[in-house]
């Protein structure tokens, strides 16, 4: 399976789109207006994805559109035009849920191949074998499995059969994504993509004959974090997820930024080909393993993969770990300068980290600043602002310059 693990990043809108493509992705799963999974992010209208697949496909990289909402009657009638755009459009998968709509796909577009959702919850080989028969390309297990578990799917399944698991990302309290708590409490539907994320929330018990008096099992005065699940991560992990045969490793964060996008991209992309260097005595270097700290998470779990998760949940807080702020990006390189426009505000005189694509983050110290007109300025404090340093190394227009917060 080594030739096959695929390193497969979200998208939400287009600038999350070039993060992805720009710092390694194999493959990207996006979503348009209607039947995707998440409804807040921009996603992408019938123009931006044409545009999308075709940049895409210049770089080599699949794109694989999601339609694994469970959608309503009223919904179906749409179908049939959202099959044909994604067919004009020459992506290369459609990732489904519903049993309905797979055959849908089949009658409109025979020739497109199909991505079983997690939203499906497969947990075995005669679910997984039965969708393959059905005309599904690749399943995407369910979060809830076992290492050993997705091993026996993959020696009981047709060896052309795509296996997919998330690797990296949030994790919800309900089983592979199919969750009622935010449509019970505020009326938006977790499983039509618009989850209120109540597994956040801070919650008390209080006996329904004393109001007011709560029950002691909180962990400090706020209350307690109950269902709030600490973030999947698989970084170090890779040489075990291949050896069962998983052929696609997907990083949940359609809704996340996209600095987020790029730094994880990146450090699965990088972590892929230390494996292949030597599948045998994969070890992942620290470096590679600290970018995925350098991002907005909560703390980490390996999830299910190695049995059921005895810490897999946060108590204290629903907040996220955040330690490093993009202050900038770089524009261009031109006679030993580096042209770069604003993201957040710095000094002159501060450490910062420029990330590029498939790199070691580079450690300067940018003494001297200058604007637009080439002026010399102690800090960059507009937003979007035009700046510049001297440097004597290249960096590639779109790499991150960021800040490790106070």
């Amino acid at each position: 399976m080594l030739s096959d693990l695929e390193v497969l990043a979200p998208a939400g809108d287009e600038e999350r789109f070039n993060a992805a493509i720009n710092y390694g992705a194999d493959a990207v799963y996006l979503g348009r207006k209607q039947f995707g999974m998440r409804a807040s992010p921009l996603n992408f209208d019938f123009e931006q994805l044409c545009n999308a697949v075709q940049k895409a496909h210049e770089k080599g990289v699949k794109i694989y559109l999601t339609c694994n909402t469970l959608p309503r009657n009223n919904e179906i009638p749409f179908f049939e035009q959202f099959v044909r755009e994604a067919v004009e459009a020459k992506v290369d998968a459609m990732i489904v849920a519903d049993i309905g709509l797979l055959m849908l796909i089949k009658r409109y577009a025979p020739d497109m191949e199909i991505h079983i959702s997690t939203q499906t919850g497969i947990v075995n080989y005669v679910t997984a074998r039965e969708l393959y028969n059905m005309g599904a390309k690749r399943v995407v297990l369910a979060r809830e499995l076992s290492l050993d578990e997705i091993a026996e799917i993959r020696a009981k399944c047709p060896d052309d059969m795509d296996i997919e698991c998330f690797v990296h990302g949030a994790m919800c309290v309900s089983f592979s994504g199919r969750c009622l708590l935010s449509q019970y409490l505020v009326n938006r539907d977790a499983n039509r993509g618009e989850c209120a994320q109540p597994c956040r929330w801070g919650y008390h018990l209080m006996e329904e004959k004393r109001p007011g008096e709560y029950f002691p099992i909180f962990e400090d005065e706020k209350g307690t974090y109950i269902l709030n699940a600490k973030d999947m991560c698989m970084i170090e992990h890779i040489d075990k997820l291949a050896e069962v045969g998983v052929t696609s490793l997907k990083i949940e964060g359609r809704a996340k930024s996209a600095y987020y996008v790029a730094v994880v991209t990146n450090a699965y992309r990088m972590a892929v080909d230390e494996y292949r260097k030597d599948p045998y005595n994969f070890k992942l270097p620290d470096w590679i393993r600290d970018e995925v700290y350098k991002v907005s998470h909560r703390k980490y779990s390996k999830g299910f993969f190695f049995g059921t998760p005895e810490e897999s949940q946060y108590y204290e807080n629903s907040g996220y770990i955040r330690n490093y702020d993009v202050v900038a990006v770089v524009e261009e390189c031109r006679d030993g300068i580096v042209y770069c426009t604003q993201r957040n505000r710095f000094f002159a005189g501060d450490k910062v980290e420029l990330l590029a694509p498939s790199c070691k983050p580079v450690e300067l110290v940018l003494d001297t600043l200058y604007d637009e007109n080439g002026e010399q300025i102690e800090t960059a404090n507009h937003a979007m602002m035009k700046f510049s340093f001297r440097c004597d190394k290249v960096f590639p227009s779109g790499t991150v310059i960021r800040k490790e917060t106070d």
